[in-house]
């Protein structure tokens, strides 16, 4: 059994393989045999996927998909699946209805993110709202979705949602910035009671010193609630005089006080190496949005844009991961600190 234990539901039908004989022992993340688990034109009218949320529902496994259509405009689509590696996907883009049940369809949406809270299902997508911002729907059956008022004012992306409130509190991650691809960008902490009004911004922590995040840094996957504090997968870059590279960290926030940071390592977890990560329509990114974890056995599989082309699937054990992040931590002042000043 796991020394660190994850807190939340058993998902004894998490997707799982263990770690093949040729992964590097000394990583705590090794990727799928099989991947891409998700192909070029997987859709009528879509012609990729990635940068997509997925997670456990009634016993299978249900997920909120950013679908590149061929004509180059970005949306969400609902896809289902019985093992969480096989997808079927609906023709049609997810429809958002205002609360008086009419049509309420952003201008795009991309990089979604898909959080249970309580009994509600909530999805947080970027979108165009005169300029890049934070879209937010609920659903509780996945027939209709209800969008929420915008939370944040232009500029910001990466918005992730606690999957717990916090002293009452709904909390969200998100990475303010302008209105290009910013060499800047911090994680920053937000509250609210209805999750229609935020405030009480907090600073997470910023780029790091390293090289794989010392441009910027943004919230993936929604944080795991552990024994040890949230775990949190999020993505840093760096640049190259060919682009931008995307890799994957791991940090572990204060349970209570989430914009203190306890643990933050040193060096990535994943990185782009497979032909899939380092070929595509944008080369180079390892860009983590879900994960689906088991609280009885430890097991968390991760799920990653790759070279925004394709979904790639990695897994890891907590114990493993939470020991990588606390033997290789470096964590500065502003990461420490409540982030008020």
């Amino acid at each position: 059994m796991s020394e660190v234990k994850i807190i939340g539901a058993p998902v004894p039908n998490v997707p799982w393989q263990e770690r093949p004989e040729n992964s590097k022992p000394w990583m705590p993340v090794w990727r799928y045999s099989d991947n891409p688990i998700i192909e070029r034109n997987p859709a009528e009218g879509v012609a990729r996927i990635f940068n997509s949320a997925v997670m456990p529902y009634k016993g299978e496994f249900i997920g909120v998909f950013r679908g590149e259509q061929t004509n180059g405009i970005p949306y969400i689509y609902l896809g289902r699946s019985k093992d969480a590696i096989h997808w079927d996907f609906e023709k049609d883009k997810i429809p958002f209805k205002d609360k008086e049940g009419n049509d309420f369809m952003p201008k795009y949406a991309y990089d979604p993110r898909l959080v249970k809270v309580e009994d509600t299902y909530y999805m947080i997508w970027c979108q165009d709202f005169y300029g890049a911002s934070i879209g937010v729907a609920k659903t509780q059956d996945f027939e209709t979705f209800t969008r929420i008022e915008n939370p944040f004012l232009p500029f910001n992306r990466n918005a992730v949602l606690f999957p717990r409130k916090v002293n009452g509190k709904f909390l969200m991650l998100s990475r303010p910035s302008d209105s290009g691809h910013t060499p800047f960008g911090d994680i920053f902490l937000s509250e609210s009671v209805d999750m229609e009004y935020w405030g009480r911004h907090r600073h997470v922590m910023g780029k790091g010193n390293e090289w794989w995040q010392n441009v910027k840094i943004g919230g993936g996957a929604a944080p795991i609630e552990t024994s040890e504090g949230w775990l949190l997968f999020y993505h840093g870059v760096t640049g190259t005089c060919n682009g931008y590279v995307y890799s994957i960290g791991g940090a572990i926030l204060d349970l209570e006080e989430p914009s203190v940071v306890k643990y933050r390592c040193d060096r990535f977890l994943l990185t782009p190496e497979e032909w899939y990560e380092e070929r595509g329509f944008v080369a180079n990114v390892t860009f983590p949005c879900a994960t689906i974890h088991d609280a009885e056995s430890g097991k968390i599989a991760i799920y990653y844009g790759a070279a925004d082309t394709y979904v790639g699937l990695a897994f890891t054990k907590v114990d493993e991961v939470v020991a990588f992040i606390k033997e290789h931590s470096a964590v500065t002042e502003t990461d420490k600190e409540i982030g008020i000043r």
